[in-house]
């Protein structure tokens, strides 16, 4: 029950019983008054009539006695007038039983009152001749006291009704504050730190008011610190600590955004081939800044051409990779010339004719990312026959030829449903050891019954708009999954950014989950971090509109370079599932426990689980347990 009505209905009960006693003090006193009045009258007119009858009582039948009676009993409130001789009989009886309609019955049987009755002895010269007696008609006093009575009871409900009316309006004031404060309460649950700037007058409320701004600021503070620590320490783990280069991870991250785009690009692998002897001749100091001003090359390169787009990374050791991105042929190898001739220049500081080799290769967005990795080493191995600080352009395959082949193989598969849905990686609870997820994997065979590589699959469905007829596949073959085989765990399902905004999937899915909402809370919808940073407020509705049907929502591959920690507190998903390379080596990274053990904080203050992704040692497993991490998958 409300407050308000709380107080409504106490404020109420109080004044009941105030009237109450009030009401019934008052009808009695009235009442009592009433009786005193008619008491006295009776007397009055008694004794009057008994000395203005005493000179006519010698002659009993006087006609004079009944008409002076008579005179008075017209013009007072009386039910009996009688006189009576000194024997007891009696000589004028004068009567009226005269009642009020307007009076009910069950009035006058809750309120009874005593009939007044008065006598008066007659004397004539020094003996009695007789005895007037006067009974007042009570009538006449219920008659005025139920007036008095309908009269107070009107104004007291008057009264009554216009103090619940002003208590509605000051209950209205004071408990908006409260309703206020319960609402900022909830923000603050959600992540959004509001204020009240328009304090309440109570008292009371009014300290609560300004209790709940600065629990709002100093929630905002931390929220917004720990924000910014994950953000600084993901970025050092993204950077290689020497050269300042972004890390291998970050290249994979990069090339999934070329491969969604289908954008045009070329992969350089640099290797520096003259490392080993250097590290022999050379100290470990001057061998950092020799490795120091190899990266300021490649660095310098990064801005030459300002209509390409190219990202230079440091995977490991001697090993460097730069990415090309909306590049011509042209101008791969004009870059890979210019690296040449910068090697040849730095190799002659160090004495060194022959330091690195190039490979390029151009990116075939509908290959394994693996793939061009391997493309490059090839052109590396190419380069390293041709010379000193040489390069090597391997040209991608023309696929134009095959395309049509794919996309018909696609639409077949899809529109036949014929692919199959297996359930992997399978994300196990570290506190309680219990099976916490599963992730839907789709599979698909070509026609010679070779499995195709499902992320070429995915690239050729986008591309030509049949990823939300997969989605919808894989969906309804996940629920028939739950049902069928009484599965109790959660399963994890990828969306697609084209199906996210489909308004036909949104719609076809609100009628699946409706249908099978004792399901709905098993099923996870998972989202990739880098595209929902690309599109925040698309997947924030998205995410609303996921958990409005009971269903959840993760965000994969979670580090601050895919999506900023501040989008989190926005989008509010149930998972944040951390990258893999986050939970791997855990246990010896001081940094990886500092960024995980900061979400961690950030997912507790918004009611966020934190999971870990194919974690391959026991020790980290143990770490991310201790830590509170509450799922991984092996």
């Amino acid at each position: 029950m409300s407050l308000s009505k709380q107080l409504l209905i106490l404020i109420s009960a109080l004044f009941l019983i105030i009237f109450s006693v009030n009401f019934v003090l008052s009808v009695n006193n009235i009442r009592s008054y009433l009786e005193g009045e008619s008491q006295i009258h009776a007397q009055d007119t008694a004794t009057s009539l008994g000395l203005s009858l005493s000179p006519y009582m010698v002659d009993t039948q006087d006609p004079v006695l009944e008409t002076m009676m008579k005179a008075i009993f017209d013009r007072g409130y009386y039910k009996e007038i009688k006189l009576v001789d000194v024997t007891g009989q009696s000589l004028v009886t004068l009567r009226n039983d005269k009642t009020f309609a307007s009076v009910p019955q069950w009035f006058i049987d809750f309120v009874p009152m005593q009939t007044a009755r008065a006598d008066s002895e007659i004397s004539s010269g020094w003996s009695i001749s007789g005895t007037i007696s006067v009974t007042i008609n009570p009538g006449y006093a219920y008659f005025k006291l139920y007036e008095q009575v309908k009269t107070s009871f009107y104004y007291s409900l008057m009264v009554f009704a216009a103090s619940i009316v002003l208590l509605l309006l000051v209950l209205q004031i004071t408990l908006s504050s409260l309703k206020r404060i319960g609402v900022m309460a909830e923000t603050i649950s959600t992540g959004h730190f509001d204020m009240i700037k328009r304090l309440p007058w109570t008292t009371e409320v009014r300290k609560v008011a300004l209790s709940m701004n600065v629990m709002s600021k100093k929630l905002e503070r931390v929220i917004q610190n720990l924000n910014t620590k994950l953000e600084n320490i993901g970025k050092k783990l993204q950077l290689d600590e020497l050269t300042g280069l972004s890390k291998k991870s970050s290249f994979e991250l990069r090339l999934k955004e070329v491969q969604s785009s289908h954008e045009e690009a070329f992969v350089f692998m640099i290797k520096i081939d003259a490392l080993t002897s250097l590290v022999k001749e050379l100290g470990p100091d001057t061998i950092d800044q020799f490795i120091k001003d190899f990266a300021e090359i490649l660095k310098s390169k990064t801005s030459v051409d300002s209509s390409v787009d190219i990202d230079a990374y440091r995977f490991f050791g001697s090993e460097f990779v730069l990415l090309m991105r909306g590049a011509t042929v042209d101008q791969s190898e004009r870059l890979a010339r210019s690296l040449s001739t910068s090697f040849a220049e730095l190799g002659e500081q160090y004495n060194k004719k022959d330091i690195a080799h190039i490979g390029v290769a151009a990116f075939d967005p509908f290959s394994p990312k693996n793939n061009i990795l391997l493309a490059a080493n090839e052109a590396y191995e190419q380069a390293q026959l041709i010379g000193a600080n040489s390069y090597y352009l391997r040209k991608g395959k023309d696929r134009a030829k095959d395309m049509a082949e794919w996309k018909e193989l696609v639409f077949d598969i899809v529109d036949n449903d014929d692919f199959k849905v297996s359930y992997v990686s399978t994300t196990e609870n570290l506190q309680t050891a219990d099976v916490l997820m599963q992730d839907a994997f789709s599979e698909a065979l070509d026609k010679n019954g070779d499995v195709l590589s499902i992320g070429t699959f995915v690239s050729i469905a986008e591309k030509f708009v049949k990823i939300v007829d997969l989605d919808k596949g894989v969906v309804s073959r996940v629920i028939d999954h739950i049902k069928e085989n009484n599965i109790s765990n959660q399963i994890a399902i990828n969306l697609s950014s084209r199906t996210v905004k489909s308004s036909d999937f949104r719609g076809w899915l609100t009628v699946l989950l409706n249908q099978n909402q004792t399901v709905a809370g098993q099923l996870v919808f998972s989202l990739s971090a880098y595209a929902v940073n690309k599109e925040i407020g698309v997947y924030k509705e998205f995410i609303h509109f996921i958990r409005k049907h009971n269903a959840k929502v993760l965000i994969k591959r979670f580090e601050t370079q895919s999506m900023l920690p501040q989008a989190v507190k926005e989008l509010k998903p149930d998972y944040i599932r951390l990258a893999r390379d986050l939970g791997n080596g855990i246990a010896q990274d001081v940094e990886k426990r500092e960024f995980v053990k900061t979400m961690l904080e950030i997912g507790e203050l918004l009611d966020i689980q934190v999971l870990a992704e194919n974690i391959q040692v026991d020790e980290d497993i143990a770490c991310l347990t201790k830590m509170g991490v509450l799922g991984a998958s092996r």
